[in-house]
């Protein structure tokens, strides 16, 4: 079944319990969107977000939120201002780790980027550690259950395309300590074969350890299609899938959202109109999942759904629960 038929079936059996969109206290005049998951730390609940104005891009910073209300958040009053894009959290022993990407310009114009790693116990006070390859994004990080961390890659080009047929791999790898996260290690991961179908592209958004040692991940997948006056559209969805990290094997991806699901709004370009970046999902006391989603590039936006890895166990949570249950 291809990705349209896909998006087809699950538009219309599709169960969404709540739809809410995200409102982001101190700082007027700024979108936040594509936010790393809420993580709860020193009894508070946090996030980093992406804050950018409507009309400028690749101009953004990340900052830290606090939670003060259901879906409210509010900006941490001084915390330490980030140069990234599009956030992500990952909790590896005892520390956090905070992932972006970095956009360097050269004479005014967007030269690369790359993704810049911070790492520490106090989520006030974290350190730069290392760098990922030239113009790669979506790298993500997953303690596992022997205490290792699995690193996964996500290369895109044209390169691919032409090797592969999708526009984007993802990639697989194992190290034993931060330490050890490199450029190199993580251009060299070896890829996972079978995820993404001709020109489309996608990566990891966040990853979770089940009971039975498999990788639950929760991500994006992508195609271009044109809408009914022919303006091209960047199509982005909610996806998951099953990865068991012994055979190198990936299983059961599925739909989990679109930006139908989530309440109307604003895109920040007219090709970004069907455009949903995922954040990763946060367990709730009934069983269920909130996915968190940027929408459009200028919002974000919460649903409730059914936990995506049901036939496969329980998420497992090591130390200090990034994502501790709501």
């Amino acid at each position: 079944m291809n990705l349209l038929e896909q998006r087809k079936n699950f538009e219309e059996g599709k169960r969404i319990y709540e739809s809410a969109k995200l409102t982001f206290h101190g700082v007027d005049g700024f979108d936040v969107y594509n936010i790393s998951i809420p993580f709860e730390k020193d009894g508070k609940r946090f996030l980093f977000g992406r804050v950018e104005r409507r009309e400028e891009w690749a101009r953004s910073w990340v900052r830290l939120f606090e939670e003060i209300g259901k879906d409210t958040w509010s900006l941490v009053a001084d915390s330490m201002i980030y140069t990234l894009e599009d956030p992500y959290v990952s909790l590896i022993g005892d520390e956090l780790v905070l992932g972006g990407t970095h956009v360097q310009y050269e004479k005014g114009n967007i030269s690369t980027y790359y993704g810049y790693f911070f790492r520490g116990i106090n989520v006030h006070n974290l350190y730069y550690f290392t760098t990922g390859p030239q113009k790669m994004k979506d790298i993500r990080l997953i303690e596992l259950a022997d205490g290792r961390i699995g690193v996964f890659s996500r290369p895109r080009g044209e390169d691919m395309r032409l090797t592969y047929g999708s526009e984007s791999m993802i990639g697989f790898t194992i190290i034993d300590s931060l330490s050890e996260l490199s450029p190199d290690v993580v251009a060299n991961a070896p890829y996972i074969p079978g995820i993404f179908g001709k020109d489309e592209w996608g990566g990891v958004n966040q990853a979770y350890l089940l009971d039975d040692g498999k990788l639950g991940i929760i991500g994006h997948i992508s195609y271009k299609e044109k809408d009914a006056d022919g303006q091209e559209l960047k199509v982005y969805l909610n996806m998951s899938f099953v990865f068991d990290p012994v055979k190198h094997e990936s299983m059961d991806l599925q739909i989990i959202g679109s930006r139908s699901c989530y309440p109307l709004g604003p895109a920040k370009k007219p090709h970004l109109t069907d455009c949903v970046f995922t954040s990763g999902i946060v367990m709730r006391t009934d069983g269920k999942a909130d996915l968190y989603s940027g929408l459009g590039d200028c919002e974000t936006g919460r649903i409730t759904i059914d936990y995506p890895f049901a036939e496969y166990g329980q998420i497992v949570c090591l130390g200090e629960a990034v994502n501790d249950k709501v």
